[in-house]
């Protein structure tokens, strides 16, 4: 197949562009001028410059392709103007999928997250089916991937859109890194002396990849599927018991109170608000954490197939990788 991907250079799309090649696939890429493509190195692509915003560059990039991977976002927790995000995220989602329809992509798929999601209660994981509305989004980056997730759903109606919501990415080629990569980063640094009671579902990025290619070979036109781990629902005190069983590296055993990170959230964005300079710890992700996101991907494993790589192994290929190339030591 003729692939067009957006978010090509981002950590869940590089390791989509290897995985389309691992398959056969041709790959176009749309790269922003100046964009990172150390996440791409080794792979095979045709680029396209280009925006989100450029209606005429996406149509020229998709041509002849049958499948289309929406997978860029700006996922930012702390901006001085959010306005740029919602345009990326929101626009850019309707512009993306209206073009691939126009050219007659044959399938497209668009990626969510698990944000879109509905939060559990307690440690209960919950799966696509559970009630949530934009009223439960507590953040502007998710209440800009809410928006967007209607857009597809909507367009979805008279075009073969098929959503994934991936959960937590870990593994190589997170260049960035994204913010679950820094924590295993900052864990390796010892520069995490304490943590927050929350928790994740760790996913192997090579498995979201996986999912995606699933989700364009065997998705149901119209539906979400979570892109998780059965078994990667951790909170972070086992993830770092995991951790410190792969590195050696002691793991933190002091747990912050809820009430002191969102204090010292709120002083860090009161200072940012005056140097312009983003917080160590946003409100946003405070307020994020103080809810366990465990969420059930068994829809995708059933419907799609998807891999299940150990939790384990997912965090020992990113403690590899970045230990090798000197993110840590």
């Amino acid at each position: 197949m003729k692939c067009f991907v957006t978010g090509a250079s981002g950590f869940v799309g590089a390791n989509l562009v290897h995985e389309l090649n691992a398959r056969g696939h041709e790959v176009r890429a749309l790269l922003r001028e100046g964009s990172d493509r150390r996440g791409l190195e080794g792979a095979e692509y045709e680029p396209v410059p280009g925006e989100l915003a450029d209606r005429a560059a996406l149509e020229r990039g998709m041509q002849g392709c049958e499948w289309c991977f929406h997978v860029a976002a700006s996922y930012h927790l702390w901006l001085p103007d959010y306005a740029p995000m919602y345009a990326a995220n929101v626009d850019g989602t309707r512009n993306v999928i209206e073009v691939a329809g126009t050219v007659g992509c044959e399938r497209i798929v668009y990626t969510s997250t698990v944000g879109c999601i509905g939060l559990p209660t307690g440690s209960t994981p919950t799966n696509e089916d559970t009630p949530v509305s934009e009223a439960q989004m507590s953040n502007h980056y998710k209440i800009s991937k809410w928006r967007a997730e209607v857009v597809a759903r909507e367009l979805a109606e008279k075009l073969p859109v098929v959503i994934v919501n991936p959960s937590a990415p870990i593994g190589p080629r997170d260049v960035k890194p994204t913010p679950t990569g820094k924590v295993i980063v900052d864990y390796l640094k010892r520069a995490m002396p304490a943590y927050l009671d929350t928790g994740l579902n760790w996913v192997h990025v090579r498995d979201v990849a996986v999912g995606h290619v699933l989700a364009a070979e065997h998705g149901r036109v119209g539906e979400r599927y979570i892109l998780g781990h059965a078994e990667g629902n951790l909170g972070m005190r086992e993830a770092f018991a995991l951790l410190e069983d792969l590195t050696g590296v002691p793991a933190p055993r002091t747990r912050i109170p809820y009430f002191v990170a969102w204090l010292a959230a709120v002083f860090g964005e009161a200072l940012a608000g005056l140097t312009g300079r983003p917080p160590r710890a946003p409100l946003a992700g405070v307020r994020m954490a103080r809810y366990k996101m465990f969420f059930d991907p068994s829809k995708a494993i059933t419907e799609l197939g998807l891999p299940q790589t150990p939790p384990r192994q997912a965090l020992a290929d990113a403690v590899g990788w970045f230990r090798a190339h000197d993110y840590a030591p």
